[in-house]
């Protein structure tokens, strides 16, 4: 039970999907959390997940992982709480985890009182931030304008730890939220419970992705313990330990500096850490301090570019290898001449290629220019304004890359290696990033309603 001394909070893995061992989940209701939950979503996967409104991770994974959570957390009747539900955290995926959790509540016989935060943000609202000067842009991220909000497909406020405690406070035994702070929902917990801001938010920095503090690292179980002036990390899986090392790295996680940590409403300043093991498997940090700031809500949108179509294959030839800058460009006019023959001149599409074991990671900011592979691995991508044109031009490259000459060239046929058949694979709707903006507001509260149901 939670009293006014601890808080002990425990999170099942880094995202909802990613799955857990139920042995460690079993172990970790020995100590009684007094409240279990896991992050649901973030932006890592990329804009496709927002701007389409699909799911990172399957219906079955979820499924799986919220079931036993649900049925820990009514068994121990304490609550259950997910940010940024599906990935992305917009409406659609909101409502997917909430349409799992009615249907395992009916197969298993479960009933709760579940609290839905909502995160979609109206373009006419966001425009009208716009025009009254109340959004800054993010490091490297063009001024938002209104043309900018009216292409984009979906646009999500990042929710702080407010509209948890609110919920809470309005009796929900489960809460599932659209897109949030991955450290919000811990947070707002902890905070709800009457332990001070500090501890709080640091304990949601190290909940947000699970055993990620721990080591090995994995998706597994992590208990933390909130106290007035420090927190307990310990993973519930005997074979992971969360070492001093370990957890003071983990402040690194999708930050520009381990030390502070911009959070809606202030900055968890982590500068004076100090970072002890309490026993081999559990480790205490303390002197984090929470300092306050005027309240905002980054702003996160994605926009349809077109669709893509890619194709891999891999080449061995020393002979290509050695002059693979000159043979892709002899490649590149080949295609756009081919192309621009049936119809698809080159405004309509963009080709671009990844050379692996080349430059297919770093692209033009490898610092090796030296190839010294024997063997290069090369995905061959199109996006165009519409999937056929993306097709075609995508099956004209695939036809026309094995074929150019080049100096030396001793194979009188294709001299590259197509893995799959069919070669070609149409991906779809691409998107991109085109909102990742600051709202500056008073109200933690206007931007996220929450919606409440019994659940039977």
């Amino acid at each position: 039970m939670a009293n006014n001394k601890e808080f002990r909070l425990l999170s099942t893995s880094g995202l909802l999907g990613y799955g857990f061992p139920e042995s460690s989940l079993k172990a970790a209701l020995e100590r009684n959390p007094d409240v279990i939950g896991v992050d649901g979503g973030s932006t890592d996967p990329g804009p496709f997940y927002l701007g389409s409104g699909k799911c990172l991770n399957s219906d079955k994974a979820m499924r799986r992982d919220l079931r036993l959570m649900l049925n820990a957390a009514r068994q121990k009747k304490v609550p259950l709480v997910i940010g940024s539900c599906g990935g992305a955290g917009g409406e659609p995926h909101l409502q997917q985890v909430a349409k799992l959790a009615r249907e395992i509540a009916r197969e298993d016989g479960l009933n709760f009182k579940m609290a839905l935060i909502h995160a979609d943000q109206e373009k006419s609202k966001v425009g009208g931030w716009v025009k009254e000067g109340r959004i800054r842009a993010l490091k490297n991220v063009p001024v938002l304008d209104s043309p900018t909000v009216e292409r984009a497909a979906r646009i999500v406020g990042m929710m702080g730890a407010e509209p948890f405690m609110r919920a809470l406070d309005d009796g929900a035994e489960v809460v599932l939220a659209g897109r949030a702070s991955d450290a919000a929902s811990w947070a707002g917990c902890a905070m709800h419970a009457g332990m001070p801001a500090a501890p709080s938010w640091y304990a949601g920095k190290m909940l947000e992705c699970g055993t990620a503090t721990a080591i090995p690292k994995g998706h597994d179980c992590l208990m933390t313990i909130v106290r007035s002036d420090h927190i307990e990390l310990e993973p519930s899986n005997p074979a992971r330990r969360c070492t001093p090392f370990s957890v003071a790295t983990h402040g690194l996680h999708e930050n520009a500096s381990a030390l502070v940590h911009e959070e809606p409403g202030g900055i968890l300043d982590a500068t004076d850490c100090e970072f002890t093991a309490v026993t081999d498997r559990a480790t205490r940090v303390s002197r984090m301090v929470w300092r306050k700031q005027p309240y905002s809500i980054k702003l996160e949108g994605a926009e349809l570019v077109g669709y893509r179509a890619i194709t891999i294959c891999g080449t061995r030839d020393p002979i290509l290898i050695s002059q693979i800058d000159s043979y892709l460009a002899t490649f590149r006019d080949d295609v756009q001449m081919r192309a621009a023959a049936f119809g698809v001149s080159p405004e309509k599409y963009q080709l671009m290629l990844h050379v692996y074991g080349k430059d297919g990671v770093m692209g033009a900011a490898e610092p090796v220019k030296q190839i010294s592979s024997h063997e290069l691995g090369i995905l061959v991508e199109v996006v165009a304004t519409n999937q056929e044109d993306a097709n075609a031009v995508l099956a004209i490259a695939r036809v026309v890359l094995p074929k150019i000459d080049f100096v030396g060239r001793l194979c009188k046929s294709g001299n590259m290696a197509f893995p799959f058949s069919p070669s070609d694979i149409g991906m779809g709707e691409t998107y991109k990033f085109s909102v990742f903006h600051v709202l500056e507001t008073e109200d933690p509260y206007g931007m996220f309603p929450i919606e409440y149901e019994k659940v039977h």
